[in-house]
Parts: C-alpha cells; sequence; structure tokens
C-alpha cells in the first residue's frame, strides 16, 4: 500500500514586505483641480466680501480673465506636446478645456443674471450694438458644441475626422476672445495684445511645424489610442 505524500508546511509570511508604490493622480485628474482653484477663490472672495468695490464687474472680470487663459492653455498643449514629444502631456487638453468653458459660462451668465439682471431687451442691445460683447458672446456660441462634444461618445458617433474639423472652431474661438479682451480694456492694451501674439504662434505651429517636429508629430499623432468602444 503505497503512502500518501504530505503536502509542503505553508510558506511563511513575509515579516517585511515590500512597501507599495504610492498611487498618483491621473494627469488629467490633477489638471482639473488645479484649473478649478481660481474658481474656488473667486467663490471665496465673493463669499467674504474681498471683491473690492465692484464686486459684480471683479466677478465679470475674473471669470473672464480664467476663461481666455485656459482657453490658451487647452491651444497649447499639442505644439508642446509634438515639440517635446511628452505625449502624455495630451491628457490634460480635455478637462482643461471644458473648464475653460465653465469660466466662459459663469462670465456670461454673472453678466445675464447680476449685472442686467435678466433684462433680455438691454442684453439682445448689448450684444447687437456694443462690438466687445458682440465677439464675446459670439466666442461663448463657438465653445459651445466643443465642450458639448468633449466626450468619448461624441467622437464615436461624429468620427475622427468629423470631430476634429468641429473641434478647429477652438481657434476662432480664441481669436475672438482675444478680441473681445482687447475691445474691453481701455487703458492698457498690453495683455490682450500678448494673448493675441500666443494665439496667432500656436496657430502657426499647428499650420506649419518644422520638419523634424511634423514628423514625430505624425507618429505621434497616429499612435494616438482611439476611443473605447466600451
Amino acid at each position: 500500500m503505497s503512502q500518501a505524500v504530505a503536502a509542503p508546511p505553508p510558506a511563511a509570511p513575509d515579516r517585511n514586505p515590500r512597501p507599495r508604490a504610492p498611487k498618483r493622480w491621473p494627469l488629467a485628474t490633477m489638471a482639473g483641480v488645479l484649473a478649478l482653484v481660481p474658481l474656488a477663490n473667486i467663490g471665496w472672495d465673493a463669499a467674504t466680501g474681498g471683491l473690492g468695490v465692484e464686486p459684480v464687474e471683479a466677478l465679470v472680470r475674473r471669470t473672464g480673465w480664467w476663461a481666455l487663459t485656459l482657453l490658451v492653455v487647452t491651444l497649447a498643449v499639442t505644439p508642446v506636446r509634438r515639440v517635446t514629444g511628452w505625449n502624455r502631456l495630451i491628457q490634460i487638453r480635455r478637462p482643461v478645456g471644458v473648464i475653460s468653458f465653465v469660466y466662459a459660462l459663469s462670465h456670461f451668465v454673472i453678466y445675464v443674471a447680476i449685472k442686467q439682471w435678466f433684462a433680455l431687451s438691454f442684453i439682445i442691445e448689448d450684444i447687437l450694438e456694443r462690438p466687445f460683447i458682440t465677439a464675446g458672446f459670439i466666442t461663448l456660441c463657438l465653445l459651445t458644441p466643443l465642450a458639448a462634444t468633449s466626450t468619448r461618445k461624441s467622437i464615436r458617433r461624429l468620427g475622427g475626422k468629423k470631430w476634429r474639423r468641429l473641434h478647429w472652431l477652438i481657434y476662432p474661438a480664441a481669436l475672438l476672445g482675444v478680441l473681445h479682451y482687447f475691445w474691453l480694456v481701455k487703458a492698457d492694451t498690453r495683455p490682450p495684445l500678448v494673448y493675441a501674439a500666443i494665439v496667432i504662434a500656436l496657430l502657426m505651429m499647428r499650420l506649419d511645424l518644422p520638419a523634424p517636429f511634423a514628423r514625430k508629430a505624425a507618429r505621434s499623432d497616429s499612435a494616438e489610442p482611439a476611443p473605447s468602444r466600451s
């Protein structure tokens, strides 16, 4: 009669387990949180009386400034990624772009609800007769479909080619946003001119990159992951 082979004793637990690597926040999450910090700061100042002697004007100007600034950051993502080869940078484009729209929408809502008290006739008159408000309103109209189609589901529904064509509207939106800013300021026009120079430079980089960067861009563009089907 054969004897049963005894099972080996269980291994002793490791008394010195390896420390787990700390979890890293996704780049998109960090960018989104950072982009929302100014909005939280604006809300805090509004709640604590920190907006100065003209609080409504301060709300309008600060939300507008951050809308334009984050829009320019969104525009800069692809050229910077192509030049540096840091493809992970593309992860921040969607959250920063959407939050830029949140600031732009807040900018408009403050103007409509607080500055004009929903006086529709005055709002329409402003849009039609004051050029800087006309430019700002058109900018918001251009940004709205971009924010609405920022999801992967929208990319699948529209198709990559149509989606990319639609999202080229970000360039006229940015230029009109700069024009809105330029017409708004009355004394120092240097800040909007700086924004204009940056937007034009970014547009030129998208249209005509130097050859080495263009080859790298073509490879990285073709390597971008397709939207998931789940």
